[in-house]
């Protein structure tokens, strides 16, 4: 199965990429870790992509698409993949269009996981990280500390990042909106996509997107 996952910021889609692709076999494939390994291991692309961030620059798409084109090629993708923050636009989902083609594959679908605008930004703004261990993480509605403000496992004190301002977070969604969000059209009028609803316990949501994949075993 080749599919691509889509949702705004807070939808958790990195913790169902992860789960989806172990039950359906097949490697997830996160434009993240394709920057990350990139940069590890030194490639070309990884220096131009280091450099760029080391600037603050924006990574341009064809550096993003070569990455994922390397990606695809390999063998463990060769039956399949899914797809988790690429592509992240119209043009993006074009070249992997034309990409699929080549080998003359396609989409087998496009998960879509929809969350209320309010629900993400309380998700996101609620999220708080130890400042000893950034894996302590907490939130205050639905992971709360014993002793608000601090640490349950370590004692450190639990601190908002600036990216989970309230601000900063609408001004995500605003740009997922403008940029990521009009793929979703661009994949509908193809049949490709797949609307999954994103509230509820994490193992009811990956069942439901096991539930609404074609050829997806469920069991």
């Amino acid at each position: 199965m080749r599919i691509v996952l889509v949702g705004p910021p807070g939808a958790g889609k990195g913790t169902q990429a992860a789960l989806l692709a172990e039950r359906l076999g097949i490697p997830h494939v996160s434009t993240g870790n394709l920057f990350r390994d990139n940069i590890s291991q030194g490639t070309e692309l990884g220096r131009e992509v280091q450099q760029i961030l080391r600037e603050g620059g924006l990574v341009p798409d064809e550096v993003t698409i070569a990455m994922a084109a390397d990606r695809l090629a390999q063998p463990d993708a060769g039956d399949g993949f899914l797809l988790d923050g690429f592509p992240r636009n119209i043009a993006q989902a074009q070249a992997l269009d034309e990409l699929l083609g080549e080998g003359g594959h396609k989409l087998t679908a496009v998960l879509d996981l929809e969350v209320p605008e309010d629900e993400v930004v309380k998700r996101i703004a609620g999220r708080r990280m130890c400042r000893k261990n950034s894996g302590h993480v907490f939130h205050v509605e639905y992971a709360p500390p014993a002793v608000p403000g601090v640490c349950d496992v370590c004692g450190g004190e639990l601190y908002q990042r600036d990216d989970d301002q309230e601000d900063t977070v609408r001004h995500r969604l605003e740009l997922y909106h403008q940029e990521t969000e009009p793929i979703i059209g661009y994949y509908r009028e193809q049949g490709l996509v797949v609307t999954i609803a994103a509230l509820g316990p994490v193992p009811e949501i990956t069942q439901r997107a096991l539930a609404a994949l074609p050829e997806a075993d469920a069991a």
